[in-house]
């Protein structure tokens, strides 16, 4: 089933079940042609139901990993939270922090997620957006529609957690730290990065 046929409805509804994110939900119902249980057996066969509950635990441990870029012209900071002492000392969550940290060298996302997106970005977004759908000719009735989808790809170039992760573009990086706390069994979430390039902000 395509995206588009997928409601808002459906996507909520699955997220209250399994407490996945929206992305997850949406892939997941298209997988199962819009069925609701296999949707949640999808979801839990890749370990992503039940990132609710961890999402409701408190994440003030962790690393802070640098990535340097062949050339040492690129590089990025990341701080990666989760629950315990004990997993900020895993190997696999070293290697997701140093993995997370090479997506920000490598894709320069400008904020973390949608809900960092400040709102007069967004709103001017949504201007050009209704003003190409005006002059394409596009009927009225579908602009809501067609923007939702322009503010999505929106979101997914400048958001980390919706970009496509540079090294397997199949996952989002969201989706990966969602897969690493699914087997880590912690909540685990990025709590500040940023990117640094030699020149960049100089005159």
């Amino acid at each position: 089933m395509a995206e588009a046929e997928i409601s808002a409805q459906q996507v909520k509804e699955l997220r209250a079940k399994t407490g996945a994110g929206m992305m997850d939900c949406k892939r997941a119902l298209c997988d199962s042609s819009g069925d609701l249980d296999k949707a949640v057996r999808l979801l839990r066969e890749k370990g992503l139901a039940g990132a609710k509950k961890r999402s409701e635990r408190t994440a003030d441990q962790g690393v802070v990993e640098s990535y340097l870029h062949i050339g040492q012209q690129i590089g990025a900071m990341v701080e990666l939270n989760c629950e315990t002492d004990f997993v900020a000392r895993n190997s696999e969550f070293g290697e997701l922090a140093h993995l997370v940290a090479l997506h920000v060298a490598a894709c320069n996302p400008a904020y973390l997620d949608r809900e960092s997106v400040p709102a007069e970005i967004v709103e001017t977004e949504k201007e050009i957006y209704r003003a190409r759908c005006e002059a394409e000719g596009k009927p009225e009735k579908v602009w809501d529609r067609i923007i939702g989808g322009m503010l999505d790809k929106f979101y997914q170039d400048i958001c980390l957690v919706e970009q496509p992760f540079v090294k397997d573009p199949s996952v989002t990086v969201g989706e990966l730290i969602t897969q690493a706390a699914a087997r880590i069994g912690e909540k685990i979430q990025v709590g500040r990065f940023c990117r640094f390039q030699v020149g960049a902000g100089q005159e």
